[in-house]
């Protein structure tokens, strides 16, 4: 879609300011996926929020809610033969990816039932049948290890790609530079993706990182990059799309930094004290992803306040469901403490 032109009137003169499009609108039956998959990785969020208050979900527990038009908008780009990795804020990628909602609250509540057998919980499971790899708890690490999974894609010529996700704090580790080196001198298939939610943990983005604009962290090895606004699912699976055209063609790796923000703490044990609730609330109210889609369908007639109604009925169903399998799943055997701690030959 081509930029448009709008003249606007100054003392003497004329001035022209260029008005940038906003994002090509999918078939409805697109807009209902990405908004489905957006307000069930909310709900599913909010549900695992009251088990851990319950005392049913251990350790830590980082809440994806606020965030959803990132990993939905960018799995919406990928094919069958790409891969994701992620870091600890992981819930949402992996029902992104077509994750069965109750094996991922079982593996939050640490039930033999999970994913990873109850043994990964919320930082670390995986998903090797749908090509998950994980959920990882240090922080930058997955980035390495998704550059590794490119390499892989490269080195087998399936055609696939690695999506490795990371946060503005991880985003200031020395691996992540050591990875972007390598996947730019091989030209690794890999889609570098910076969910930029402002607070790196508790501290803002302009405290702890010299510049902002993280998605030119790239350029010192002559990776391209661009910014997306991450709370708007449409423009996020744009850009994406762009970002996986340029991949596919064998150019090599590519830094796609979205502009997001957590409503809740950096986990359940945060309080966020640093940041006001005017702060919160004005990002809930004026950006949140998932009312923004609503009101961009209801303005085009595509729906009704009925239709929605019913939607969000059966996603908290499908939680409600979740949360009874994992409380009604056994925890496993002591015995598992010495599975799957070596590979066997």
């Amino acid at each position: 879609m081509a930029s448009t032109a709008r003249a606007t009137k100054a003392p003497g003169k004329v001035a022209v300011e260029v008005v940038e499009p906003g994002p090509a609108v999918p078939p409805v039956e697109e807009l209902w996926k990405l908004y489905r998959e957006m307000l069930l990785i909310r709900r599913f969020e909010e549900k695992a929020g009251q088990l851990y208050g319950m005392g049913l979900i251990g350790g830590f527990c980082h809440l994806y809610i606020g965030q959803e038009a990132v990993a939905v908008g960018i799995q919406h780009t990928l094919s069958d033969k790409d891969s994701v990795i992620t870091g600890y804020r992981d819930h949402g990628h992996m029902l992104a990816c077509g994750m069965d909602p109750r094996r991922v609250m079982a593996e939050l509540a640490g039930r033999v039932t999970g994913y990873s057998k109850g043994k990964g919980g919320s930082m670390h499971m995986f998903a090797k049948e749908v090509r998950f790899y994980g959920g990882h708890g240090i922080v930058g690490a997955q980035v390495p290890l998704g550059t590794g999974i490119a390499f892989a894609h490269k080195y087998r010529k399936d055609g696939g790609l690695c999506v490795a996700y990371f946060g503005d704090g991880a985003a200031n580790q020395g691996q992540v530079y050591e990875a972007f080196n390598m996947a730019a001198l091989w030209k690794l298939p890999v889609l570098y993706v910076i969910e930029n939610n402002r607070y790196a943990m508790g501290t803002a983005a302009e405290r702890h990182a010299s510049t902002t604009s993280l998605f030119q962290r790239g350029l010192a090895f002559a990776i391209p990059g661009t910014q997306v606004d991450g709370m708007d699912v449409l423009a996020v699976r744009e850009k994406a799309q762009e970002a996986v055209r340029y991949i596919r063609e064998g150019n090599g790796p590519f830094v796609l930094e979205a502009l997001t923000y957590r409503y809740r703490g950096h986990s359940m044990s945060d309080p966020g004290k640093y940041r006001t609730k005017e702060e919160v609330q004005e990002m809930r109210e004026r950006h949140d992803p998932i009312d923004r889609l609503k009101a961009l369908m209801l303005e085009r007639g595509l729906a009704d306040e009925d239709r929605f109604k019913q939607v969000d009925k059966e996603i908290r169903d499908i939680c409600n469901e979740a949360a009874r399998f994992a409380q009604d799943s056994p925890e496993p055997d002591p015995a598992e403490l010495w599975t799957d701690v070596l590979v066997e030959h």
